[in-house]
């Protein structure tokens, strides 16, 4: 049986499928982070069996974070955490924020969000399929981030 991850590695291991063959944050496309994304997702972590312990959220949208408005792509993967009696404590979150310049083509795409979940079933290639044929995949694609923040939080 191979060993699963645990939730304290995620950060590490995204950060690594984002820079795999050597390359440096400031140089990937937007392609380019979805791919590693969803390459990061397909890990399985060592985690409850719960039908929502495990999601990924797909989201953009026009944000000002203390700062000017950007617009901001956010791939995030969402851990529930139990307590000792096995019932939810809190969700830990592993964050892959892209930021953009201001543009208007970017701008008039207002904002969108998905979740999958590894425990309801569904197919995590269809997921991501559904959002690429989006229209609004055909503009997101053809801009790159100004900034790739990897984080983690506790929600």
């Amino acid at each position: 049986m191979t060993r699963r991850p645990s939730i304290d590695e995620a950060v590490g291991l995204l950060e690594g499928e984002l820079t795999a063959g050597q390359r440096v944050l400031a140089d990937l496309g937007t392609e380019d982070v979805w791919q590693a994304y969803l390459r990061f997702g397909r890990q399985l972590f060592d985690i409850s069996d719960g039908s929502d312990a495990d999601g990924l959220l797909f989201q953009y949208g026009n944000y000002s974070f203390g700062g000017p408005e950007t617009f901001t792509l956010d791939l995030t993967r969402q851990f529930e955490i139990l307590d000792a009696d096995g019932d939810y404590d809190h969700y830990v979150q592993v964050y892959c924020e892209c930021r953009y310049e201001a543009e208007p083509a970017l701008q008039a795409l207002g904002s969108f969000d998905s979740w999958f979940f590894h425990g309801s079933g569904g197919d995590l290639d269809e997921w991501a399929h559904s959002l690429t044929v989006r229209p609004e995949w055909t503009t997101l694609r053809t801009f790159k981030p100004t900034g790739i923040r990897v984080y983690q939080d506790q929600v």
